[in-house]
């Protein structure tokens, strides 16, 4: 019964990646279009206009990276491995492997909205700045996680050897 119960995970951890494929495939067509709208010499544009296009094209790949990443973290962690993530190691890799796409999703975000409300509404700027706070109190939070996790490391070398060797693995 539980061999039934993880193939069902499988699939539907499966779907999601494809989902997440997708999602990512669209931005960045999306971002394609956007560039081209930007940099498109027969179409008459103030340069203004240009630059905001390509910072939007710029936040659209962004967006598309984090769903690429978020996927391949699931397909590497979930379903090639199958291994329970329950274990402290593995949490705290898959938990590793997230923080550093959403911290470095927000941190180019918050430039992009800086670079953009800078010349179009800087009364707005402080929304941009909240993102980047943000991204910073994750990546403090996420720093502090580790460091306090680094004894937990110590005490299980062989979960921590073992993910090391599934890594040599994969690749």
């Amino acid at each position: 019964m539980l061999k039934v119960i993880q193939k069902i995970f499988i699939v539907g951890y499966a779907g999601i990646i494809f989902l997440f494929m997708c999602c990512a495939l669209a931005l960045v067509v999306f971002g394609a279009m956007e560039l081209w709208h930007g940099v498109n010499p027969g179409q008459a544009m103030e340069l203004r206009e240009r630059f905001n296009a390509v910072l939007e094209s710029i936040g659209l790949l962004t967006i598309a990276v984090v769903a690429l990443e978020l996927g391949q973290t699931i397909l590497e962690e979930e379903v090639l491995r199958e291994a329970q993530v329950s274990a402290p190691t593995r949490v705290r890799r898959f938990l590793s492997r997230f923080m550093v796409v959403v911290v470095v999703a927000l941190s180019i975000e918050s430039l992009v909205s800086v670079f953009e409300l800078a010349h179009t509404d800087p009364a707005r700027l402080p929304q941009a700045v909240s993102i980047a706070l943000g991204a910073a109190a994750l990546l403090a939070a996420w720093g502090f996680f580790v460091k306090q996790n680094r004894s937990a490391e110590e005490l299980e070398p062989e979960a921590m050897e073992q993910a090391k060797s599934e890594d040599t693995k994969l690749k």
